[in-house]
């Protein structure tokens, strides 16, 4: 998939910052679908710190997500823990197909309210793609490449670090990409638990059925979604041509 073109970036990163710094400009535009009175604008908390609070909540959890599926892909496609690899993919799979309210419900009784049991339920959520990938990317390594390391006397660790995960890079960033995107979306139900975020503003307008609200809250999360797609894209090519290898992010910007 190719990048957004580069006048659409920038007008779309221009938009939501215009809406984050100054959000009452914009009520003419969501005034149409309030009714009885109802504002316009979400006004209890500030909306570019709830966005703020979202991205650093999806940044955590996107950071433990892959060092975690990472260190297990690099462990379970080497000889000695290839057995454990049905079983890792079958656990990964459980934490997705799992309903990240259900793992709500179940860590708020453990952890408590906030932004912890947001974080274990996006962290599981986001193990699959980027474990999948991991494993992907070292496996597809040529074989006669991984010779050729050997027959320069590399041992096995240098063997992965300076050849196999060089080459990996691109398909394990293409992971993180996707599992950050999901994420990006998911994070919103962790205003169910008292989490900062931008589910705070869908919540409140689902409980004073403000559609403006909802669409805000929507409209946010998605344009911020777009743009952390395509800026994940640029630096996964940046990094593939540091790397020199091929890029899984399509043509350059």
């Amino acid at each position: 998939m190719k990048g957004l073109p580069a006048l659409l970036r920038v007008g779309g990163i221009a938009l939501l910052a215009a809406f984050l710094a100054a959000p009452t400009a914009f009520e003419p535009v969501f005034a149409p679908f309030t009714e009885f009175g109802q504002p316009a604008i979400y006004t209890q908390s500030s909306l570019s710190s709830l966005a703020f609070a979202h991205l650093l909540t999806v940044g955590a959890a996107a950071a433990a997500s892959t060092a975690f599926a990472v260190a297990l892909g690099i462990f379970v496609t080497r000889p000695f823990g290839r057995e454990f690899m049905p079983l890792s993919l079958s656990i990964a799979s459980i934490g997705q197909t799992f309903p990240p309210v259900a793992v709500l419900a179940v860590a708020v009784p453990a952890v408590g309210f906030g932004e912890a049991p947001t974080l274990i339920a996006l962290f599981l959520y986001g193990l699959l793609p980027i474990l999948e990938n991991t494993m992907a990317g070292l496996l597809q390594v040529p074989a006669s490449v991984v010779d050729a390391a050997q027959g320069m006397g590399m041992d096995e660790a240098q063997r992965l670090w300076q050849v196999e995960m060089p080459l990996a890079t691109p398909v394990i960033l293409e992971g993180v990409r996707v599992s950050a995107v999901i994420n990006l979306g998911t994070a919103t139900i962790g205003s169910t638990v008292a989490a900062k975020g931008l589910g705070e503003v869908i919540v409140a307008g689902l409980l004073s059925n403000n559609t403006a609200y909802i669409l805000q809250g929507g409209l946010v999360v998605g344009l911020m979604a777009v743009l952390l797609y395509d800026g994940l894209q640029i630096l996964e090519r940046r990094i593939s041509r540091t790397l020199g290898t091929p890029s899984h992010a399509g043509d350059s910007p």
